[in-house]
């Protein structure tokens, strides 16, 4: 081993590292972490949790996507140091009770996604938008998904899974869908 080789060695024992406490899907974890990490990476990595995807590793597709204190994050973009002390929930954090949330099962019943990869940005997407207007148009849930990349789909199915959720939230109870409405 050349002496360039060893020093970039020694230099990674020296790499300084931290304690970080996270409520991750409501279990309070604590992870030691560099500096330098990324969230996904103590995600992924320390966690276990692979739902969490590394894609582009610059913001741009959305597979690693999380929440963050009530806020959607590109866990590629974030140091895990600075999550310290955060509330973060994953895509398998996603559903809340017993099965799939309403979003991720409009999404595998109106085939919304083919290889998953992208999901964890679609879905929390879709649940932010769905939280801020209860009945989207096709072209405002276009909108909402822009910043997450699909290389599978046309995203056709997705603006139908998202719809069909605005439409069961906001549909009386003890009313039926008129036949033909499937995407709106």
């Amino acid at each position: 081993m050349n002496e360039i080789n060893q020093r970039y060695i020694d230099d990674q024992d020296s790499v300084p590292s931290r304690s970080i406490r996270l409520r991750v899907n409501r279990v309070m974890r604590e992870v030691r972490c560099e500096d330098r990490q990324l969230l996904v990476e103590v995600i992924r990595g320390q966690l276990g949790l692979k739902g969490t995807h590394v894609g582009c590793l610059n913001g741009d597709c959305g597979a690693c996507t999380v929440m963050v204190n009530g806020r959607i994050v590109k866990s590629c973009l974030m140091l895990a140091a600075s999550a310290d002390g955060a509330d973060i929930t994953t895509v398998e954090g996603f559903a809340t009770g017993e099965g799939l949330d309403p979003i991720q099962d409009a999404f595998w019943s109106e085939d919304g996604f083919q290889c998953g990869f992208c999901l964890p940005g679609h879905l929390f997407a879709a649940r932010a938008l769905l939280t801020t207007n209860a009945n989207p148009t096709d072209a405002e849930v276009r909108e909402a998904l822009a910043g997450n990349l699909c290389r599978c789909t046309g995203y056709v199915n997705m603006v139908k899974a998202v719809r069909k959720v605005a439409r069961g939230r906001t549909q009386a109870p003890g009313t039926t869908e008129a036949p033909g409405t499937i995407g709106g």
